[in-house]
C-alpha cells in the first residue's frame, strides 16, 4: 500500500494523485483529507474485493481504537468527493453484513506511462477476487464498549442535496469567528450565533437554515458562491466577536450570494453586559436591510429575551457545550452549570428546559436508578420552562420530548406544534412532530413533516432519515424504507431504533437473510432486546402498526 501511495491512478474518470492529496476531472480539482485519501488508495489496492470495517481499522487506522462513526464519516466524505450515490453507486458499494467494495474500474499509471484515455478505461476489465464473508460480531462488541459516547454523525445530505424552497429569501448564518486566543470564549461566541439563528427562525417570511447545518461550516473557508451552490441560499450572515475583559466588539456582514456584495454591515463596540441589546439591534437591522415583513406577534417575540443576566447566560452556554459530549458524566456536569444559572436568574426559562432535557436523557439511556422519579422531575422542569419563557421554541420542544418519553403523545404533539408556531423555521420541531406522528401511525403526515425538517437542516443527524424510513415502512414502501434506514444506521451504528425498523423492512421486502443477520447484531449490542421488552417500551400507540412491527421482528428471529 505504501508503494501505491505514490502512484497515480484513474477511477470513474477521476485522476487521483495521492502524493498531492487531490482528485481532478474536467478541470475540477477536489482536495481530500489525508485519511480519506488513504482509504481511497487502500480500496484501489484491493479493487473488487469486499473490505470489512475491521480490515479498514487494522490497515488504514493501523489498529487504533476508533468508533464506527470514524469509518462511516470517511466513506461519506469519499463518496461526496467522487460524486457517488450510496443508493445507486458507481464507485463504492455498501455490501450488507460485510463491508464496502470498490466497484469502479481502476487503472494505474506510473511516471513512464502516457496519459490514459477514457477509451482505455472502458476497455479495461476489472478482475475481482471472491468476496470473503466475515461475521465481525466480536469486533462490533469491542467497538461498542470502548466508545466513550454516542456520536451523532452529521454529514451533508447524500439522499437529497437539492434544497427546495419557496420564493422567500433563504438565509444561512455562519458561525461567528472568535478573535480571542482564549478558547474558553468559544461557547460564548457559538451561543450568540445560535441565538441569532433562533431569532431569525421565528420569522415566517424567511427560510432560515438550522444551527446544525450552520455549524458544519465552523472553521472552514467557504465563499458565498459556494454556499449558494451547495444550499441554494440567497444571503449569508457572517461576523466576528472579540471579548476582552468587559469589552465586546462585534462585526457583522450580510452578503448577497448572487452578487457577492454586502447588503448591510455593522460594527458594535459595547460593554459585554450589553450583548443582549446588541442581539436585538442586530436582528432588527437585518430585518430592515431585507425589508422583511413582520406580524405583530413576531415583533413582540423579538423584543423579549430569555435572560438579561450575563453570568447566568455564560453558565447556560457552558452547560450546553459540556452536554454535547453525550456521556453520563458530561450530563451531570452540565446540570451543575444549569443550576448555577438558575441561582443567578430564577426566571431563566431556557435553562429549566435544558435541565429537563438532561434528565430525560438520563431516563432514555438508563443512567438513573429512579427512572420514574427522574421523568416526573423532567416534566415539572419542562412545564416550568414554558411558563417562564413562552417565546423560545426549544422550551416547547423539550416539553414535547418529555411527554413523548412518558407516552403521552397527544400532549407531546401539542407542545411540538407550539415550538413550530413560535419558530416556523425550527427544523427539530418538525423532526419531533414527525416522530410523534409516526408513533400515532400517521405516516403521510410524518413524511411531509420530516421532509420539511430535512430541507431546513440538510446536514441532519441519523434521526431524520430514521423518521423518514419509519414513515416509508408504515406506508408499505419497503425498498425506500430500507434505503434511508441503511443511511440512518451508517450515520450512527450504535443506536437501536434504525436497526429495528430496518429489520422489519428487510422482512417485508423478502430479504430474510439480511433481517436475521441484523437481529444477531442487535442481540450482540443489546442482549436484553426481546419482543416482550419492545411491546412494553415502544411508544407506538397504533395497535395495528405495533402488531405488524413486532410480528416482523418475531419472524426475523428476535426472541420473545
Amino acid at each position: 500500500m505504501e508503494k501505491m501511495g505514490q502512484t497515480g491512478f484513474i477511477i470513474d474518470n477521476w485522476q487521483v494523485s495521492p502524493a498531492e492529496g487531490i482528485l481532478s476531472r474536467d478541470g475540477k480539482v477536489v482536495h481530500l483529507e489525508p485519511k480519506v485519501m488513504e482509504v481511497l488508495v487502500y480500496f484501489a489496492s484491493r479493487s473488487g474485493e469486499v473490505i470489512t470495517r475491521e480490515e479498514l481499522e487494522a490497515d488504514v487506522w493501523r489498529g487504533a481504537v476508533v468508533g464506527y462513526d470514524a469509518v462511516t464519516k470517511t466513506i461519506i466524505k469519499l463518496r461526496k468527493a467522487l460524486q457517488d450515490d450510496a443508493r445507486h453507486p458507481r464507485c463504492i458499494a455498501t455490501i450488507p453484513k460485510k463491508g464496502y467494495q470498490l466497484i469502479a474500474p481502476v487503472l494505474f499509471s506510473t511516471d513512464n506511462e502516457q496519459s490514459v484515455t477514457q477509451e482505455n478505461i472502458s476497455s479495461k476489465k476489472l478482475t475481482r477476487q471472491p468476496a470473503k464473508r466475515k461475521a465481525g460480531l466480536i469486533s462490533l462488541v469491542l467497538l461498542f464498549f470502548v466508545s466513550a459516547y454516542w456520536l451523532l454523525v452529521a454529514s451533508p445530505d447524500i439522499l437529497n442535496t437539492n434544497i427546495t424552497k419557496s420564493n422567500i429569501p433563504a438565509i444561512l448564518v455562519l458561525p461567528f469567528d472568535n478573535l480571542v486566543a482564549d478558547r474558553q470564549h468559544d461557547a460564548f461566541v457559538d451561543g450568540i450565533t445560535e441565538d441569532i439563528i433562533t431569532d431569525l427562525s421565528r420569522l415566517s417570511n424567511l427560510f432560515v437554515f438550522s444551527s446544525n447545518t450552520s455549524f458544519q461550516y465552523k472553521g472552514k473557508q467557504v465563499t458565498p458562491q459556494q454556499l449558494r451552490k451547495e444550499l441554494n441560499v440567497d444571503y449569508v450572515l457572517k461576523g466576528s466577536i472579540r471579548r476582552v475583559d468587559d469589552s465586546l466588539r462585534l462585526n457583522v456582514q450580510l452578503v448577497d450570494t448572487k452578487t457577492n456584495f454586502n447588503v448591510w454591515a455593522e460594527r458594535y463596540d459595547r460593554k459585554v453586559d450589553e450583548v443582549f441589546a446588541i442581539q436585538s439591534e442586530l436582528t432588527q437591522q437585518f430585518i430592515n436591510a431585507l425589508t422583511v415583513k413582520l406580524t405583530s406577534h413576531e415583533k413582540q417575540q423579538l423584543v423579549t429575551r430569555s435572560t438579561l443576566n450575563l453570568k447566568a447566560y455564560d453558565h447556560f452556554l457552558s452547560g450546553q457545550r459540556i452536554s454535547k459530549q453525550r456521556t453520563k458524566e458530561s450530563n451531570e456536569q452540565a446540570r451543575i452549570e444549569y443550576r448555577q444559572a438558575i441561582e443567578l436568574d430564577p426566571s431563566y426559562g431556557r435553562v429549566y428546559g435544558a435541565l429537563a432535557f438532561s434528565m430525560a436523557v438520563d431516563y432514555r439511556r438508563g443512567w438513573t436508578d429512579t427512572p420514574i422519579e427522574t421523568l416526573d422531575r423532567a416534566l415539572a422542569l419542562a412545564e416550568q420552562a414554558t411558563l417562564l419563557d413562552i417565546n423560545t421554541p426549544q422550551t416547547y420542544w423539550v416539553l414535547g420530548y418529555v411527554y413523548m418519553m412518558r407516552k403521552e403523545l397527544d400532549a407531546a404533539e401539542r407542545a411540538a406544534k407550539q415550538s413550530i408556531a413560535i419558530a416556523p423555521n425550527y427544523a427539530d420541531g418538525y423532526g419531533l412532530l414527525a416522530l410523534i406522528n409516526n408513533h400515532h401511525g400517521n405516516a403521510e403526515k410524518a413524511l411531509k413533516l420530516i421532509k420539511k425538517g430535512m430541507r431546513l437542516n440538510p446536514y441532519y443527524t441519523w434521526d431524520y432519515p430514521y423518521n423518514l424510513g419509519r414513515a416509508y415502512y408504515s406506508l408499505g414502501r419497503y425498498e425506500e424504507a430500507i434505503s434511508v434506514l441503511e443511511q440512518a444506521q451508517e450515520r450512527n451504528e450504535n443506536v437501536m431504533p434504525p436497526k429495528l425498523f430496518l429489520t422489519a423492512s428487510y422482512m417485508k421486502a423478502g430479504r430474510i437473510d439480511d433481517a436475521q443477520w441484523l437481529v444477531e447484531q442487535i442481540l450482540v449490542l443489546t442482549p436484553g432486546t426481546t419482543i416482550t421488552h419492545l411491546d412494553k417500551t415502544t411508544s407506538i400507540d397504533n395497535r395495528k402498526l405495533k402488531k405488524v412491527f413486532l410480528d416482523d421482528l418475531r419472524q426475523a428471529g428476535l426472541p420473545e
